[in-house]
């Protein structure tokens, strides 16, 4: 049911993302002016810049491989958001949710690191 889940989730991120791209109101980070940038903007911004960058490794064609090797930075992606918020932020149920999503993250890291040095990869 988890995996499951998973791959809905993903799913239908790829999808608004790639919506937000074609209509052009997706987040272009190079507009926004730095001076009018908060600590938090501009490390949110670093973490997405990085982890767009980390996603970017080419294909393998097997699409086991390409699912986790893309999955790996993503979800780094998503620790380092939680990072963020945890300093910066205010709200008290917010941070909570960001610790939950750091503990899982890593442990989903964990399980696809494993994967791809018991499978070789």
């Amino acid at each position: 049911m988890k995996k499951k889940n998973l791959l809905i989730l993903i799913a239908t991120a790829a999808a608004v993302i790639g919506f937000l791209n074609l209509t052009g109101t997706g987040r272009n980070h190079s507009t926004v002016a730095a001076a009018t940038e908060s600590e938090s903007t501009a490390a949110y911004k670093k973490v997405m810049d990085e982890m767009m960058k980390a996603m970017m490794e080419p294909y393998t064609g097997d699409a086991d491989v390409d699912f986790v090797k893309g999955m790996i930075p993503h979800h780094q992606g998503a620790i380092d958001m939680a990072k963020v918020v945890l300093q910066h932020g205010k709200d008290a149920e917010i941070k909570t949710l960001a610790e939950g999503i750091i503990k899982e993250q890593e442990r989903e890291i964990a399980v696809m690191t494993e994967w791809l040095a018991k499978n070789g990869k």
